[in-house]
């Protein structure tokens, strides 16, 4: 067998004091789709940070195909990891096409002339994000869900098969959304992308995923397939709170309501 595209064993992270993450293991296969889960301050965000080696453990280790993700050169961790942020990028001075080919600096350096394999990466990442028209435009101009795909399209210029994304969906509408959501889908079924999302969002996102691991003050509440998230009991662990399941046609997950009156 080959080795996982991530094995976390025993992780911990403190922060000021506080420890955020804590005896964390677990592992995600080639090509798989997970999504993080868990409330406000379970970690999501550092276990992101920590697999895209931007945040030190402060124990335990990770490694990336069966090496530690510390041996890698920050270059070369690049050309097969990328991170998307939960980031506001309205304020930077370029256009939509210079700003996704800084994501091939792993490849051409900070400086480097863009070379004709560069700038078809470039147009590829532009092409499959639905961006291609905007590539003229201004960072600054743009909506909150387009500008969110030309994040993702920066990501996929690096070059790298493993995506992780940290809450892609928050604060866009419904429509923009779901682009988010099914251009996700897409990278994962047609393409192969091994991606790690942090999401709040059980009812897309997850339902998306093929599995699920859930947080709960820095460590694992759950781990495994999409649709052992869906009881109501292992929700109101996860979250210290009600919630109902609803039951609709066409979905193979049911709908995640939070019940009223703590019923």
């Amino acid at each position: 067998m080959s080795p996982a595209a991530f094995a976390a064993r025993e992780l911990a992270v403190e922060v000021g004091g506080v420890e955020i993450l804590r005896n964390l293991s677990f592992e995600l296969a080639r090509g798989e789709f997970l999504s993080v889960i868990g409330p406000n301050g379970a970690g999501k965000s550092t276990l992101i940070r920590c697999l895209g080696a931007l945040i030190r453990p402060t124990a335990g280790e990770i490694e990336l195909d069966g090496r530690p993700l510390s041996s890698f050169a920050r270059r070369e961790l690049a050309r097969a990891v990328s991170y998307v942020p939960q980031a506001d990028v309205r304020a930077l001075p370029f256009t939509v096409r210079s700003f996704v080919e800084m994501g091939r600096y792993p490849h051409v350096g900070s400086w480097a002339a863009l070379k004709a394999e560069d700038q078809a990466a470039v147009a590829e990442a532009l092409e499959s994000t639905d961006t291609l028209h905007l590539a003229e435009r201004s960072m600054r101009s743009l909506s909150g869900g387009e500008r969110q795909r030309v994040l993702i399209a920066s990501a996929l210029a690096q070059g790298g098969s493993i995506l992780l994304l940290d809450e892609p969906t928050a604060f866009l509408d419904y429509r923009h959304q779901m682009q988010v959501v099914e251009l996700l889908e897409r990278l994962h079924g047609e393409r192969g992308y091994t991606i790690v999302v942090a999401t709040h969002d059980l009812n897309r996102m997850v339902a998306a995923a093929d599995t699920a691991l859930a947080l709960r003050a820095g460590s694992v509440a759950y781990e495994g397939p999409v649709a052992g998230v869906f009881s109501v009991e292992r929700l109101d662990s996860i979250y210290d709170t009600s919630f109902e399941l609803v039951a609709t046609t066409g979905r193979a997950t049911p709908l995640v309501v939070p019940a009223r009156n703590g019923s």
